[in-house]
Parts: structure tokens; sequence; C-alpha cells
């Protein structure tokens, strides 16, 4: 239903996270298994005309690294499956940055850009990101990977926080924007 929901919107794709067996303490899940019901859902999404991607969540008990997303992709043996990453989820679930070098660019679906505070990995929040370029993120050195591995894909700006959603959404949208441009100038330039 949901894919169906974003088709009918003019979506294309869709986040397939670990939803349902993220929270701390869930078990650990069979990567393997999730693989091949990962596989029957991108098959699903064909006939829908949506393509889900494997999220990364770093607070995840399942899929919190970018490896294990890879591994879930790569084991579905479907032409069409990629990642969902994210700046905050690769910190969070302790994926080095470096991680992204084996990944090929066209295996990322959407890489979702934010920043975070100096605050350590097991106690920052979706709410705390920030605006690209306002917290310690090595965003330049993330940008430049993204670039290096053949990423040429979206880059989406993904903020949870309450006093921005108080906001204009376009201006927030534009200073979004605009701090994005100056890291991609700062990490490309």
């Amino acid at each position: 239903r949901s894919m169906e929901r974003v088709r009918a919107v003019g979506g294309l794709r869709i986040a397939a996270p670990a939803f349902g067996a993220h929270t701390p303490g869930s078990p650990r899940i069979d990567l393997l298994a999730a693989a091949d019901r990962y596989r029957t859902l991108l098959e699903l999404g064909a006939e829908i005309g949506v393509v889900p991607m494997v999220e990364v969540w770093g607070f995840s008990a399942n899929l919190s690294r970018l490896g294990e997303g890879l591994l879930v992709a790569s084991e579905s043996g479907h032409p069409d499956a990629s990642l969902l990453a994210d700046v905050y989820h690769l910190y969070k679930g302790g994926s080095p940055v470096e991680s992204l070098r084996p990944v090929r660019g066209g295996a990322i679906g959407i890489f979702h850009v934010n920043d975070y505070p100096d605050l350590p990995r097991e106690t920052i929040g979706d709410a705390d990101r920030v605006y690209p370029g306002d917290g310690i993120a090595p965003l330049p050195q993330i940008l430049r990977l993204l670039h290096e591995i053949g990423y040429r894909g979206a880059l989406s700006l993904e903020l949870f926080r309450e006093d921005l959603w108080r906001e204009d959404p376009l201006r927030v949208a534009r200073t979004g924007r605009e701090k994005l441009e100056a890291q991609i100038a700062r990490a490309l330039g």
C-alpha cells in the first residue's frame, strides 16, 4: 500500500528500513533472510513502479551499519537493489566514512544529508540533526567520497527538528540548499 501511495503522487523510490526489528533489544535478524525478503519487496515494487531502498538506521538493532545494508542489497541478487544512506545514520551506527569507498555510486538510491553536533553516538538522536555545515560531521570527506564512487543521485536534506517545522518551509528549504551547496563547493571546489 505504501508503494502504491508513493506511485500515486509520482514517486519512484521508497525507504525500506528494518521497521519492526529496530528497537533496542530487538533480536538480531538473519541478514540473508532479510535479503530474500528484500528481493520479494523489489519484485513487488517492479510491478508497481517504485523501487524500495534498504535504509540504514544507525539506531536500529538491525541494519544499523552501512555494511549490513550492503549485505542485504547485494545478497538480494536483484538488479534494482539499492541503499538509502544518511550522514547522521553513518555516525549513529558507527560506520566509518570510509565504508562508502567500496560502494558503487549507482547502488545508492538517495543520500540524506544533514549534520550533527558534538554528542556521543550512544545518546545522539534524530532531533539533534542540524543544517549541513552547522555541526561536526566530516561532510567534505563524505561528499568527496560520494563523488569518487560515482554517486550522482539526489542529496536529500533530512532534519527532524521541531523548531524548524514551525518555520516557513520555503525558508528552511532555501537555507538547507544554500548550506548544502556551500559544503559541496568546499568538498569539490
